[in-house]
């Protein structure tokens, strides 16, 4: 079983002007409009973005086929030129992915930012176990309001580009669920990748962690089988605390809320609700493997290492 560092993972070095960086599908097929106006963003923060084939890929519900994407991300990871790899978008498609990744011919590369959420939380896991490194749950490129402006892509450049003014996630709108303080490394991300990644060699237990958890259009009783599956697999054994984000189309907030009260409110740990990270709102972009802090009254994350070098 991997276990989680606990002085956290191996942090890749900020952005700067001039930077290569690779633009894949690591799942669904982006929407090729809304692409074009998150790299011209890209090029605005003085980015080189090149894209790969998977992300101009069509399909009904995957970007291509298994082989081009599995391709493609290797191709992003161990080619040294390439200072990111951003995931377009999200869907269905990263599990089948990383089936057939061979992670001997990646084999141990310079670390590199991985950004993507919702579906890529896969692949934010995969790189975690199989290569130690940080990364960013955050917008991707061809999700829409990925521009200056939009509060989560400014969350999101000020991260890639001046890690070290980001010290602290504030979570205004948010309210313990469960009260008090906990040390740990960030980890999690969308509930049921993590839940369908149990069982894999590539599934990050959430031992020491401060752990995110949100998701989008799951029915209640859907979301309480996947989370009573994190807990019956040992997912949450050891926590140290839980961040709850978004939980968009998943039912009333109340109903979600007590469910979360249900599932959560027994491990004995601090819980925060209600944060603005995840779907349907302009999410803070979240890092996933640095030392961190969670405030759950005060509705803060304080990173006690900078999300990037």
């Amino acid at each position: 079983m991997t276990v989680l560092p606990p002085g956290g993972l191996v942090r890749p070095a900020a952005l700067e002007p001039g930077d290569r960086v690779a633009v894949i599908a690591a799942s669904g097929p982006p929407d090729q409009r809304n692409l074009e106006t998150g790299l011209t963003s890209l090029r605005g923060l003085g980015l080189e973005p090149e894209v790969f084939a998977s992300a101009r890929a069509d399909g009904d519900y995957l970007a291509g086929d298994d082989r081009l994407r599995a391709e493609d991300l290797t191709a992003a990871l161990t080619d040294p030129s390439f200072a990111a790899v951003f995931c377009a978008a999200g869907g269905y498609g990263a599990q089948r992915t990383l089936e057939l990744v061979d992670w001997r011919r990646i084999g141990t590369p310079t670390p590199r930012v991985i950004v993507g959420y919702s579906d890529v939380t896969a692949l934010l896991e995969a790189v975690a176990v199989k290569l130690g490194w940080a990364s960013l749950f955050g917008p991707m490129p061809a999700c829409g309001g990925f521009g200056p402006g939009h509060d989560d892509f400014d969350s999101l450049a000020r991260l890639l580009t001046d890690p070290k003014s980001v010290r602290e996630l504030r979570f205004p709108d948010s309210r313990p669920l469960i009260g008090g303080s906990a040390e740990g490394v960030t980890l999690g991300g969308t509930v049921t990748l993590l839940a369908c990644s149990l069982g894999t060699d590539t599934s990050l237990p959430a031992a020491g962690g401060l752990v995110l958890m949100e998701d989008v259009g799951e029915e209640p009783f859907r979301l309480d089988r996947f989370l009573t599956q994190l807990r019956r697999g040992g997912y949450l054994d050891g926590a140290a605390g839980v961040i709850c984000g978004t939980f968009t189309g998943c039912g009333e907030r109340d109903q979600v809320e007590a469910l979360l009260r249900d599932r959560l409110g027994d491990l004995g740990i601090p819980v925060l609700i209600r944060a603005d990270i995840g779907h349907g709102v302009p999410q803070q972009t979240f890092p996933i493997g640095v030392r961190a802090r969670l405030d759950a009254d005060a509705g803060t994350l304080t990173l006690q290492d900078p999300a990037l070098r």
